[in-house]
């Protein structure tokens, strides 16, 4: 990735400095509570993370951990990776630091699993919220995985009719594909919106021994970012209005830098 700031400017140092001490406190926060285990009267464990009421240090994790997600995002955003087009405005922005907290996401989900497998075939002793903890992590890295491919222009097309059309037709194709993406998310809003305020209101919660309140969080959340989606798609579209039309071929699918890099690899 390129070490040049991208949207930051001078504040790249504070968030950086302000991402590197919330990851600290949120280890030594862990820590805490995983030395407490074995040590305290009443340890807490991860049924008692979601119910942090009354129980500070909980409270004190929590915080710092999404302090560490956040910072993280800004600054992992401020920075442009080699296949990474250029951000055209401010939603491009939010989608980059969105689009870093699901990569974050997909670390996370990775531990999860690691701690569940060897909590269960070496010690015997596995988890009742690894499985629901992934689920929900990867509810919402599937989402802004959609948000982040739409930023970034590469969801799925197919061009072989596209290249042949005039430019005047091409822009018209351009509008009904944002036309229907609007058309799919105001449907969504309307028949979705008041299930997930409900479910909101309510926090619905999963219903296993965990509980963890993934229904609500997924309905909100699904509503949200499908509705970024469509502001994305509609920015795109007004940011590539007058771009000259593009042809396509094959060769466009290598990308030189992924081949460099696995020469460059082998080479060493």
């Amino acid at each position: 990735m390129t070490s040049e700031s991208l949207w930051l400017g001078s504040l790249r140092g504070p968030v950086r400095l302000l991402a590197l001490v919330s990851t600290a406190l949120a280890l030594a926060t862990a820590l805490w509570l995983i030395v407490g285990q074995f040590v305290s009267a009443e340890p807490i464990g991860m049924y008692e993370m979601l119910r942090p009421e009354g129980r500070p240090l909980v409270s004190v994790m929590l915080w710092t951990l999404a302090a560490a997600v956040f910072f993280g995002a800004l600054y992992f955003s401020d920075v442009r990776g080699a296949i990474e087009t250029e951000p055209t405005g401010p939603l491009d922005i939010v989608s980059l630091v969105l689009s870093r907290i699901a990569m974050i996401g997909v670390v996370a989900t990775v531990f999860v699993m690691f701690y569940e497998v060897v909590a269960r075939y070496a010690f015997e002793k596995p988890t009742l919220w690894a499985n629901e903890l992934s689920l929900w992590i990867a509810a919402f890295v599937f989402l802004l995985a959609g948000l982040y491919a739409m930023q970034q222009r590469s969801h799925i097309r197919i061009y072989i009719i596209y290249d042949m059309m005039p430019r005047w037709m091409q822009k018209a194709s351009d509008c009904i594909s944002v036309f229907l993406i609007w058309v799919f998310f105001l449907c969504l809003l309307w028949g979705g919106y008041n299930e997930a305020i409900t479910k909101i209101m309510r926090m619905e919660t999963f219903g296993t021994a965990w509980d963890p309140p993934l229904p609500s969080t997924v309905k909100a959340g699904l509503i949200i970012i499908i509705g970024l989606v469509a502001l994305q798609a509609l920015t795109n579209l007004i940011a590539d209005w007058n771009k000259a039309p593009e042809h396509h071929s094959p060769a466009d699918e290598i990308d030189q830098t992924e081949i460099e890099n696995i020469r460059r690899t082998l080479e060493d």
